[in-house]
């Protein structure tokens, strides 16, 4: 059936091609934006659509989840059970993730048996009367966002200074003596898309901010080459679940994986970061087009997202957020697949749209 489908769907498409260029007069480019529009409309309006990843059962949310900086691992399973996987950190700390694929995505950080960091987004999230979509006035009223939070134990004090978009972004506040939380927002409509939570030495390690310091900041990790390759698909995989939760909250359909396209996306992370640039374009002068045509990737419709320098994947996600041009792209819903390719601290995001 589905190749039943694909092959109508590329008669479709070379019928459509021809006639615009022939019979309307139209440049290529405009030609592929109607194609691409009519493909849409004939696949939303397929009876029979690929069925998603079978959702997991929903998790089991607390009220106080900020509450869970310090549990164990094994207090952490008494409540949400194992976790779908386990994911390397660049930071020391393993990810246990927790996600139904949709409308809900939770990260531990477990760092010798204690939970040190979490990461949770989706629709279905509210905890300590924090919810998704809340506004930043009504945050900012409860928690008084400021430029400077400060730390002292009173043998070291870090000063954390916030530019004013890092405030509107994410602002920094402090929870208890040795907690804090990371309030991310999406600046395009003002409010409340994600929240991490996380113990100071976890802060310290991310160093997301500028810091002024009296006293020592912990040892950056040197991660070897086995280390990163852990860690860069743990990412990978982070992004690509994240998207999938970013796009239910639009009411878009989720993105299938692709691995021809994972790879090119992978590749030119590589590049950027061995060859010490950041374009779109390689330093040989092909771009995301060319780079496709290496895999023999079939597709209608392709855009690219890059980033680099980010923390971890949740924070490469929640840039690409509040930037326009890369929110265009996680919103497309003419796009229907997604490779994605970390390497080290470069990610990039590739999307397609095939026909189903």
């Amino acid at each position: 059936m589905k190749f039943i489908r694909s092959l109508i769907f590329i008669t479709i498409i070379a019928f459509i091609a021809f006639y615009i260029l022939e019979e309307k007069n139209m440049s290529p480019d405009e030609a592929i934006d109607n194609i691409v529009n009519v493909v849409k409309e004939k696949t939303n309006n397929l009876e029979t659509k690929v069925a998603p990843e079978e959702n997991l059962e929903t998790l089991p949310v607390e009220d106080d989840l900020f509450g869970w900086i310090g549990k164990t691992e094994e207090q952490l399973i008494d409540t949400y059970g194992e976790p779908i996987r386990k994911d390397a950190s660049a930071y020391g700390y393993e990810w246990w993730v927790y996600t139904d694929k949709q409308t809900e995505y939770i990260q531990f950080g477990v760092l010798n048996n204690k939970i040190v960091t979490i990461y949770m987004t989706g629709t279905n999230l509210e905890v300590e009367s924090v919810s998704i979509d809340q506004t930043f006035a009504a945050l900012n009223e409860q928690y008084s966002f400021e430029n400077e939070v400060v730390f002292n134990d009173g043998l070291s004090s870090y000063t954390f200074k916030l530019t004013e978009d890092e405030r509107k972004m994410r602002p920094l506040v402090k929870l208890a003596d040795d907690t804090f939380a990371q309030f991310y927002f999406d600046t395009f409509t003002d409010t409340l898309s994600s929240v991490r939570v996380l113990t100071m030495d976890t802060l310290l390690k991310h160093r997301p901010y500028e810091i002024l310091y009296r006293g020592d900041l912990p040892t950056e990790q040197n991660l070897s080459t086995e280390e990163w390759v852990q860690v860069e698909a743990g990412m990978e995989q982070q992004v690509f679940d994240i998207t999938n939760v970013f796009r239910n909250q639009k009411g878009l359909q989720a993105l299938q994986w692709e691995d021809p396209v994972a790879e090119v996306a992978f590749m030119h992370s590589k590049d950027m970061e061995e060859n010490n640039y950041f374009s779109h374009n390689s330093l040989n002068g092909n771009g995301l087009k060319e780079r496709l045509a290496v895999e023999d990737v079939f597709y209608i419709a392709a855009g690219e997202n890059i980033a680099a320098g980010y923390t971890d994947a949740p924070a490469a996600m929640e840039g690409w957020l509040n930037s326009e041009g890369h929110r265009e792209a996680l919103f497309n819903e003419a796009y229907t697949h997604l490779g994605v390719g970390v390497y080290k601290l470069y990610y990039t995001q590739n999307f397609l749209a095939k026909p189903l």
